[in-house]
């Protein structure tokens, strides 16, 4: 097939195309409407986020088998649209699950153990022990919103460190239980959970789904985790619920107000609830970095390739 690469990849998923006989193209750097009016020509092409699939571009794509994402979610893809054209959505959420689940988990603990705060005393020549007491995952009970690939990897992950009972709660149908947590209901998560992951992708039920009803509804304080989408919480209504002490702590992979280019965010004035992320000590904050390991690359690239393979 031929090819288009609107992204750089893990060199294997290229070399390992090319070895099998398809002929690609690398275009990293032409503007959107560039790449439309060529595309055309290609079978298929593969892209991580560079910019939105949306239906004009896929109209140029006339003879398109399929789209491929170099990553977990294809929220930037118009999947329906694609579908109906009889063209193959790709991506690869089973090769950065166990990054992300130990993403995740490494968040809690610098949340739950103070070490981002007690890191910087140390280095600025503060030696702060009683200060810095925090508690341990042992005996708590852990709540996952999200039981596909990424929330049964943090459901491993954290297994080990003998939480009281692992609570996982799906739109699937069907007992998705399993070694590692128990299917529940979101009541029974508000009922009993003291620390909450969320692994959903980006849909229009799941958009700004963790607002200030859902922290209000939970019987005790918990400690919050989104490894999965900014844009499923509302940032001000967690704002919100720290300030009132729903909850205790926040570890954020991913922000509300993340765009394509991240970077960009921090050239204007920040919203006030971003500004109170920045600069409280109960806020863990990394740059959408969860499935972001130099293994997890080359797992995504294995699976793309497995995965357009299936097509020939």
């Amino acid at each position: 097939m031929d090819i288009l690469f609107i992204d750089t990849t893990d060199p294997y998923l290229w070399d390992t195309l090319v070895g099998q006989g398809h002929n690609c193209t690398l275009d990293n750097t032409s503007a959107k409407k560039e790449l439309q009016r060529s595309l055309h020509m290609y079978d298929g092409f593969i892209i991580r986020s560079r910019f939105k699939i949306d239906r004009e571009f896929i109209d140029a794509g006339t003879k398109l088998k399929f789209i491929a994402r170099v990553g977990a979610g294809l929220e930037n893809i118009d999947c329906e649209y694609a579908a109906s054209k009889g063209i193959k959505l790709i991506s690869a959420p089973e090769g950065n699950r166990q990054a992300v689940g130990e993403h995740a988990v490494g968040m809690l603990l610098a949340l739950m153990r103070n070490i981002l705060v007690a890191d910087s005393e140390v280095r600025h020549g503060k030696w702060i022990r009683e200060g810095n007491r925090g508690y341990e995952i042992n005996g708590r009970t852990v709540g996952i919103i999200g039981y596909g690939n990424m929330g049964s990897s943090f459901a491993r992950c954290v297994s080990g460190f003998g939480p009281e009972e692992v609570l996982a709660y799906d739109i699937k149908p069907g007992d998705y239980s399993d070694d590692y947590a128990r299917r529940a209901t979101m009541d029974e998560l508000f009922e009993k959970a003291d620390i909450v992951s969320l692994h959903v992708p980006l849909t229009n039920l799941t958009r700004g789904m963790i607002n200030g009803e859902f922290f209000s509804r939970f019987k005790k304080p918990i400690y919050f985790i989104n490894t999965a989408r900014g844009a499923c919480c509302v940032t001000e209504d967690l704002v919100t619920a720290i300030r009132e002490g729903r909850v205790t702590g926040a570890a954020l992979d991913v922000l509300e107000y993340e765009k394509s280019s991240f970077e960009d965010f921090f050239t204007g004035t920040l919203p006030d609830a971003f500004t109170f992320l920045i600069d409280s000590p109960r806020v863990v904050l990394t740059p959408h970095i969860g499935g972001w390991t130099h293994e997890a690359n080359r797992k995504m690239a294995e699976a793309i390739v497995r995965k357009i393979g299936d097509l020939c």
